[in-house]
């Protein structure tokens, strides 16, 4: 939670797709001015094209179809990972120095934060402490099977955080075959609508603020 007396964390959500390289510019920008002083923290929700991006610690050979879709550095934590239609992305930019400045900290408050929104269409996901992200049990496809719901990737400039989460809601999950999702190979990845729960985008929207605010604070929609 933020300090007494901080302002409402600003909440935006873009109903069309925005560009990756378009998203990069303005999350940083926003970012420094956040830095400065000079704008409100912010939580960005959007979906992108089709494109696969590398993380700091993304390794050639998990690139399995280089040429599927644009690949872009990222400049985040993490490997590789999958953004298109149908993933909601949020972008976080919060000035963690009016919270708490420990980045497992911050990790495991995006990952509670995702695991209560999930727990809202009655998906019991969890935390995994060797590997980042959230992920469900899935014992129809057999013993210890589970599958990554929701990815985190971060990146954090003099404590100000960017990039974020990305929950599957409904995403083409073939897509995910062109890379090694985040590196690891021995599970797969599912969606809200792979287990059954058929929600709209609006609907995750409105579950992902509900359980955004115990955790990081009031928000408040920001205006054009």
């Amino acid at each position: 939670m933020p300090r007494a007396g901080a302002p409402p964390v600003r909440w935006r959500v873009t109903d069309t797709l925005v560009g990756y390289e378009e998203a990069l510019t303005e999350m940083e920008a926003r970012a420094a001015a956040i830095g400065r002083g000079e704008a409100d923290e912010l939580v960005w929700l959007l979906e992108h094209p089709p494109l696969y991006t590398a993380g700091t610690s993304a390794r050639a050979a998990d690139l399995v179809e280089p040429e599927r879709f644009p690949v872009y550095a990222a400049g985040r934590g993490g490997q590789y990972t999958y953004h298109g239609p149908g993933q909601r992305i949020a972008y976080v930019m919060l000035d963690l120095n009016r919270r708490r400045p420990d980045l497992r900290a911050y990790v495991a408050s995006l990952e509670a934060w995702l695991i209560a929104t999930l727990d809202a269409f009655n998906v019991r996901a969890e935390r995994r402490e060797d590997r980042v992200g959230v992920w469900v049990r899935r014992p129809e496809k057999g013993d210890g099977v589970e599958d990554k719901i929701a990815a985190i990737g971060i990146r954090v400039r003099r404590w100000v955080s960017l990039h974020g989460i990305s929950l599957n809601v409904e995403p083409d999950l073939s897509h995910f075959s062109g890379i090694v999702p985040c590196g690891v190979r021995e599970h797969g990845v599912t969606s809200l609508a792979d287990l059954g729960r058929i929600v709209s985008l609006p609907e995750v929207d409105m579950a992902l603020r509900a359980a955004f605010e115990p955790i990081f604070g009031a928000t408040r929609d920001e205006t054009p």
